[in-house]
């Protein structure tokens, strides 16, 4: 499907205006969210070259017919299929005179900035200098605030996700394993028109207590407690949702947690705003835990979602060695963030709830449905 030729037109122009600030002629896109952002390419393997008048898409004969039909505006070139793809950018870069400063996302790997640099420069040499380093999160921190198209892909894979998680839960029964929910679910997923945002996490009883716990061969349990992480992703963007369930009779600890969790997942939603500090929204759910004399999660609040899982911002307190710009700063109109406080206790249980989350102007609308 064939993105809309205006938006992205809008895209390429503020990509353009943050190039010209930072002087460069030819911005190489080698990161494949970016290279939909800018195109609205859905395939795989291919690059764009931006500069100041010029759209291209490099890709190859496994992808033209595809790249025809979604790319809007800009220019398809074919690579031949035994070509790298830095050599081939190389080779088009060359024709593209006169370029005076060329730069690399920084998802490219080392060899393939290499190729580029020094085929480009043995072309050009004195007019022509790639810039050492790499692009810094130029078409990332674009990508942060959604416009209404994005919002309504965000919006439509969250509601797949819940019909599809309703359709599940029917099937639910004890003596199933993990593996088998997990499944179901992402049959679901795929029969209502979406695929998995990223790989589904079920959690039976204590194994919930792990984050990221890998769906095994563990059955369900009468009184057992279920913890489900999954997403769905839409015309290439994602949503990310987690729930928990319980089988049977409730456990009062476990009640207790659950409580606490969606506390303090209710008090950092209510501090989503444009202009407010995000260290702020992340705090505001930790201190719920604390006060309860709980265990404060180790991971982040939130994070930005879009044609990623994982995007700017980053809705965490810590910067922890990474860079002080991806973590610090406001929350602003048309990010779309998760909120996932949680609580876990090795071998005993964990509590994780998780929605999708609009920042507007006035304060925020939730994509997602209520658990």
């Amino acid at each position: 499907m064939q993105m809309n030729k205006q938006v992205i037109k809008n895209r390429i122009k503020a990509i353009r205006y943050q190039l010209n600030n930072k002087k460069i002629n030819c911005l190489i896109v080698t990161k494949p969210a970016n290279v939909t952002y800018a195109t609205g390419f859905l395939g795989a393997d291919s690059w764009v070259i931006i500069t100041k008048k010029q759209l291209f898409l490099l890709t190859d004969s496994r992808y033209t017919e595809q790249a025809q039909k979604e790319c809007a505006a800009c220019r398809i070139i074919e690579r031949a299929d035994s070509m790298p793809l830095a050599e081939a950018a190389a080779k088009l870069v060359k024709k593209l005179q006169p370029i005076r400063t060329v730069t690399v996302e920084n998802s490219a790997t080392l060899a393939c900035f290499e190729v580029l640099k020094k085929n480009i420069k043995a072309q050009l040499k004195p007019v022509l200098s790639v810039v050492e380093g790499t692009a810094p999160d130029i078409i990332e921190s674009l990508r942060s605030s959604k416009d209404n198209s994005e919002i309504a892909a965000i919006r439509t894979a969250a509601s797949i996700a819940a019909k599809a998680l309703s359709q599940t839960l029917h099937a639910v029964s004890t003596g199933m394993t993990e593996n088998e929910l997990a499944g179901l679910l992402n049959f679901q997923i795929r029969k209502l028109g979406a695929t998995n945002s990223f790989e589904t996490i079920v959690a039976f009883g204590s194994n919930a207590s792990r984050p990221h716990h890998q769906p095994g061969k563990k059955k369900l349990k009468q009184n057992d407690t279920i913890l489900i992480d999954f997403g769905a992703k839409y015309k290439g963007y994602c949503c990310d949702i987690t729930r928990c369930f319980l089988i049977g009779r409730p456990n009062a600890f476990y009640q207790r947690v659950y409580d606490v969790v969606e506390q303090a997942q209710a008090a950092a939603i209510k501090m989503v705003k444009a202009g407010v500090e995000i260290v702020r929204v992340d705090s505001a759910a930790r201190e719920i835990i604390r006060k309860n004399h709980l265990p404060v999660y180790g991971h982040g609040t939130g994070h930005g979602l879009g044609l990623e899982i994982h995007e700017l911002p980053y809705v965490k307190a810590e910067v922890k060695g990474k860079p002080a710009a991806r973590l610090a700063g406001k929350l602003k109109a048309g990010q779309v963030i998760t909120i996932e406080p949680g609580v876990y206790i090795p071998s005993k249980l964990g509590v994780r709830i998780e929605d999708d989350i609009l920042v507007t102007e006035s304060g925020y609308r939730i994509l997602t449905r209520p658990p």
